[in-house]
């Protein structure tokens, strides 16, 4: 099973047995891992959100540490450190809880900005250098952290360089009544149920070809100049400081090829962009003093930027498309063609078209 868009069917179907309610910010998570990026979720006590990162660490079969970050915490307790044997008479490595493929670092903004900055080189690089030796992290490495945007007290807000490095930031909010109900009866009957009930449900090397996948996703150059207009345009508004850095650019490029390889597309369409393109832009916007003065929320600004900018083109499919996972075979259906005018495909249509191609053109002459 290769193919992301079964993946994600995979992964969905047995997170839910669950989790109520969280099948966008599952498919967020999954986007990630296929794209090698990071996420960040935010959303006040209660919603799930370390819940919902030990299930989806749990479902994918990957190694998973979780880090309750405190302001206490050292940076060598989250990369590890040296330590000394005397039985030996010499120095040990003693590696740290980010050596696993999936991080949860919880409450990720209560660790101080040191301890905060040593997830720096393993977020980008994913490696890390304990003491002047240079070790690489397990493959595939996805850090997942958790924030309370309510509770500032104690807290220590991420750096923009560090919020640049999330792909994206997911807000879980509080649920609708009716899901709220069925979280209630769900746990009336099974109490204990828990991360630890849900099953693995694809390999290591499922995932590896799943990335493969998406890498291979057609990008139509519509679509890229659609990215860079929706950049462009957040470095020139007025409640702006800074814009979407180019790194954030590339990972909305990457989360939309993700997105359509999860649709079962071969190729991107400017909804892949448009959907994803609050959670992957706006919490690198660094606004003004007047904009924050103003609370003005980031994600508003994304979303006017969306509504005053359009893809120069409707379609950005290439002509004819690959399957996604039929493992190289041309798809004959082509979109272009069925929606385009029925003389294409019938032959004396296209024959008396012809003519009458002929008899203008006799006209014009």
């Amino acid at each position: 099973m290769t193919d992301p868009a079964r993946l994600y069917d995979e992964l969905q179907s047995e997170a839910s047995k669950l989790l109520i309610g969280q099948d966008t910010a599952l498919k967020h998570l999954t986007i990630s891992l296929l794209t090698r990026g990071h996420v960040l979720l935010e959303g006040v006590p209660g919603v799930a959100k370390t819940t919902l990162a030990e299930a989806f660490a749990r479902v994918t079969g990957l190694n998973a540490r979780r880090i309750q970050m405190t302001p206490d915490l050292l940076p060598a307790d989250v990369t590890g450190t040296k330590v000394y044997r005397e039985n030996t008479g010499t120095f040990e490595l003693e590696r740290g809880p980010v050596f696993a493929n999936v991080v949860i670092a919880d409450e990720i903004n209560r660790a101080t900005p040191k301890t905060q900055s040593a997830l720096l080189e393993a977020m980008q690089e994913r490696q890390v250098t304990i003491e002047g030796e240079t070790l690489e992290l397990p493959l595939p490495f996805i850090l997942i952290a958790t924030q309370n945007p309510i509770e500032m007290e104690g807290t220590f807000g991420l750096p923009e360089a560090q919020r640049d490095r999330f792909q994206l930031k997911i807000n879980l909010g509080i649920p609708k009544r009716s899901g709220e109900a069925e979280i209630l009866d769900r746990f009336n009957s099974a109490p204990n149920l828990g991360p630890q009930d849900l099953e693995q449900v694809v390999s290591q090397g499922e995932i590896h070809a799943a990335q493969e996948i998406v890498s291979d996703v057609h990008l139509a150059d519509a679509v890229r100049d659609y990215i860079l207009d929706i950049v462009d345009q957040s470095r020139t508004m007025p409640e702006v400081s800074h814009g979407v850095s180019p790194r954030g650019g590339l990972q909305l490029l990457r989360a939309a090829k993700a997105n359509a390889a999860i649709e079962g597309r071969a190729y991107t369409i400017p909804d892949d962009v448009k959907s994803l393109a609050v959670p992957a832009l706006a919490h690198r916007l660094v606004l003004s003093t007047d904009a924050e003065i103003g609370e003005v929320e980031p994600e508003t600004i994304i979303e006017e930027i969306l509504e005053t900018t359009t893809p120069t083109s409707p379609d950005a499919s290439p002509a004819k498309s690959t399957a996604v996972g039929d493992g190289g075979k041309i798809d004959e259906t082509d979109d272009q063609v069925s929606a385009s005018d029925p003389s294409d495909t019938d032959p004396e249509s296209r024959s008396a078209s012809s003519d009458s191609a002929s008899d203008a053109d006799s006209d014009s002459e």
